[in-house]
């Protein structure tokens, strides 16, 4: 072989393997392993809308929650389709000592919080249940106009969740669940099944598509209603709180529940 197609050869190597991480990362696959952290924070976003679109609630949630959570915690949200890529992302995030392996140290340790609108709240249940199956506690799950795919079933909560809560809206060709319940009432603690009106109290949103305003606006209005979604950040926020708050007076076993009051 000649020196310029040899040269040739390596060049074509070199792009490729600069260019499959993007690839791979344009896929949903996980390329790189994030910062150790107990505190987790993940968000799914419903239907066919972008992680990083800024006009969806659970993308805003959690750009407040990067303002004011500790600097370790991990804090992302997918699409919907992409809740293995977040299960992923989990185990790495819990991995403190990047063995490749969980602890039962490193499990006890977690504190999971996920949420999601429409298809995305649905996600948050799956994704519960597939951490309940190797042995992970999730702090709280919430859903907001919860809708599950026909083959999907997002209305009992496992019990590795400690506490739960689902936010819906009754109108329209889509709606969400109006009632969650727990798979174990002694494990895991529903906080409320909080209904909204937009008929009653409707709510402007920009950026939404033409379908979104006129075929589904009630389940629309769960996107971008601040009311609704102050309430999951306060939600969230007092159960991480009121979870720090029991650990540092005394560590306490995953099977007990803390309480919090339901937000109003």
């Amino acid at each position: 072989m000649s020196r310029l197609p040899r040269l040739s050869l390596i060049v074509a190597f070199a792009i490729l393997a600069l260019v499959t991480p993007v690839l791979r990362a344009a896929e949903g696959a996980v390329t790189a392993a994030p910062a150790p952290s107990s505190l987790i924070f993940v968000g799914f976003v419903g239907g066919f809308v972008r992680h990083d679109n800024p006009h969806h609630g659970p993308v805003l949630l959690a750009k407040r929650l990067r303002q004011t959570a500790p600097k370790d915690a991990y804090i992302e949200v997918f699409e919907n389709r992409h809740r293995k890529a977040a299960y992923k992302k989990i185990l790495q995030v819990l991995d403190r000592d990047r063995d490749g392996t969980l602890s039962e140290a490193e499990k006890s340790q977690a504190r999971i919080v996920l949420f999601g609108q429409s298809w995305g709240g649905s996600a948050v249940v799956l994704l519960a249940r597939e951490l309940a199956r190797i042995g992970i506690p999730v702090l709280l799950t919430v859903q907001i106009d919860s809708v599950a795919k026909f083959w999907q079933k997002d209305r009992v909560i496992p019990d590795n969740v400690a506490a739960a809560a689902n936010f819906y809206q009754p109108h329209g060709f889509i709606h969400g669940r109006s009632q969650i319940t727990a798979a174990d009432p002694a494990r895991t603690e529903i906080l409320g099944n909080y209904r909204f009106d937009y008929k009653e109290t409707p709510v402007r949103c920009k950026g939404m598509s033409w379908y979104d305003h006129v075929i589904t606006p009630g389940h629309m209005q769960t996107e971008c209603d601040p009311r609704l979604w102050g309430q999951v950040e306060d939600l969230v926020r007092a159960r991480i709180e009121l979870n720090s708050t029991i650990v540092a007076a005394a560590p306490v076993s995953e099977n007990d529940a803390p309480s919090v009051t339901n937000p109003r």
